[in-house]
């Protein structure tokens, strides 16, 4: 399916967010703290996570994701084409082929929610952290309890998603996005997971409106 969406994902993500997504991953590129590190992106996609964390001064980026197609695109994206900082793998996050203490940061993009295991995918990431190495995960969530996190849930499922269908040409894919929260933990749920797997000073904001979350934690 993600393969399938590569023509039109980069114009989908800019239209479901109104443009924000690239502000929120220059978040989560800042937060993740690579100048001079070695960084570990999952679910790289096309690769637009990568590009910020190479611009927030990481020393190297390996953006790993499932799908080859995606990591096409990416190694041919502006600013990513012939870098020598990056290198591309297609892999499973839930098996990662590197060493235990690996990387000063690891960072994802909207993946959490496909993992078919959570909790093993979670714990991969700590495992390839180096200690003191940070955790940043950004993905959609459930909106808080209440009439506005209701009306917000209603306009995402309903609407948003709806109309990237119909204009993505790709119904079945995006009628996929809102069922992917089906059985996702709520942002302190998520939180309490990553603690519950050893990581320190676990955190998490709300962004967009609040449908959206940044995930932060260490390694100790």
């Amino acid at each position: 399916m993600f393969g399938r969406l590569v023509p039109q994902y980069d114009r989908m993500n800019r239209l479901m967010t109104l443009g924000l997504d690239g502000r929120w991953r220059r978040q989560g590129a800042r937060a993740a703290q690579p100048a001079g590190g070695r960084v570990l992106d999952l679910g790289s996609g096309t690769g637009d996570f990568a590009r910020e964390i190479l611009s927030a001064g990481a020393l190297q980026v390996v953006g790993l994701d499932f799908a080859r197609p995606m990591l096409a695109r990416a190694s041919a994206k502006p600013r990513l084409a012939g870098e020598a900082r990056v290198d591309w793998v297609q892999g499973d996050a839930l098996r990662l082929p590197f060493p235990d203490a690996s990387f000063a940061a690891v960072t994802s993009g909207f993946l959490l929610r496909n993992l078919v295991d959570l909790e093993s995918g979670l714990a991969e990431m700590l495992r390839v952290l180096a200690p003191g190495g940070r955790l940043v995960a950004l993905d959609v969530t459930h909106p808080q309890p209440g009439p506005a996190g209701a009306l917000v849930r209603l306009g995402f499922e309903q609407g948003i998603t709806r109309l990237a269908g119909w204009l993505s040409g790709d119904r079945e894919a995006y009628r996929y996005l809102p069922s992917s929260l089906g059985g996702f933990p709520s942002a302190p749920e998520l939180a309490g997971m990553l603690e519950e797997l050893g990581a320190h000073d676990v955190l998490y904001r709300r962004l967009g409106l609040g449908n959206v979350a940044l995930h932060l934690a260490r390694r100790s």
